[in-house]
């Protein structure tokens, strides 16, 4: 009688040998750790060799072990990306979307995608990882990843979204009891409340091909941009916001907008998934809804450029 290898058993033995154990594995594939094992052992007996090497401390994997698990990434890859194809051809978005975008833009950027995604596709669920670790995609099973600011090399897929634009906030009484400043010169006037993630903070701010830098003592540095916006609304200082973070307390009347000519150069927003070639419905409706998003707001959108800087200071604040 002929052994066989049935699909699942190739799968868990992959994910043994990706993740290092049987107790990873099983928390990868969601499955017992004990089961995971009897597999591994029955795929042994079917096929008639030994697979791994175990012992009380370590797993490794045999010669004819590492044959294997080469041909099983081979066939399991082949498998997936013909899933792929097959649901790109029914066209109609379903099963769950995993999500990671950093933090504070995760909570209120991309929750309104995710809302709106999830009203337009019945058959969709999704799960999202907003925190500002550094999310492996490929190992962690990420479909769409949002990052902002400008992305190192990589062999995944990019599609840039547009672009975060910023300005200069101060709260309604703030600027009624000192007054807005009339020129950049005039901040060093003013309280600051900067944003920093670490180190001293800087403002690199421009004017059509004007460029300056604003540095020196603020009085408070936070390294949370929500956290800068709210102490500027309590009319604690000047802050440089995202203008779709200050646009809710604007509209308040808790914000209003100061020194429109000067802006931050705008941030980019980019979506990272795994293959543009086998790209799932689920996936391209995701990043299309992103996309659609920019283009719509007032508040986010790309930038005209901003050409080579004729001029270029730095205005030192003294408290």
């Amino acid at each position: 009688m002929k052994s066989t290898i049935d699909l699942e058993s190739l799968e868990i033995f992959r994910a043994v040998i990706d993740a290092g154990s049987f107790t990873a594995a099983g928390e990868m594939l969601d499955k017992d750790k004990a089961h995971v094992s009897r597999v591994v052992s029955r795929l042994e007996k079917r096929l008639g060799v030994q697979l791994l090497k175990r012992s009380t401390r370590s797993l490794s994997i045999t010669e004819i072990g590492r044959d294997l698990y080469e041909r099983a990434c081979g066939i399991l890859n082949a498998l997936e990306e013909t899933q792929a194809c097959i649901a790109q051809a029914h066209g109609e978005p379903r099963g769950l979307l995993k999500v990671t975008a950093g933090t504070e833009f995760g909570l209120m950027r991309v929750n309104c995608w995710i809302s709106e995604y999830l009203k337009r596709y019945p058959q969709v669920q999704v799960e999202a990882d907003f925190s500002n670790r550094i999310v492996d995609v490929i190992h962690e099973g990420i479909d769409v990843a949002i990052r902002v600011g400008p992305l190192v090399d990589s062999e995944l897929s990019v599609r840039p979204l547009g672009y975060i634009r910023y300005g200069l906030y101060a709260s309604c009484a703030y600027a009624h009891a000192r007054g807005e400043p009339e020129s950049l010169q005039a901040l060093s006037e003013h309280s600051l409340i900067m944003f920093s993630p670490r180190g001293k903070p800087v403002w690199s701010l421009v004017n059509g091909k004007q460029r300056q830098e604003i540095t020196g003592e603020a009085l408070c540095i936070i390294n949370n941009n929500l956290a800068v916006r709210d102490l500027a609304a309590d009319g604690l200082g000047i802050a440089l916001l995202p203008h779709f973070q200050a646009a809710p307390l604007v509209s308040q009347g808790r914000l209003t907008q100061i020194l429109k000519d000067w802006e931050r150069v705008p941030v980019p927003v980019s979506a990272i998934f795994t293959s543009s070639r086998y790209m799932t419905p689920k996936v391209r409706a995701f990043v299309n809804l992103a996309v659609a998003d920019f283009k719509a707001s007032s508040e986010i959108r790309t930038p005209a450029s901003h050409g080579c800087a004729r001029s270029r200071t730095q205005i030192k604040i003294k408290q």
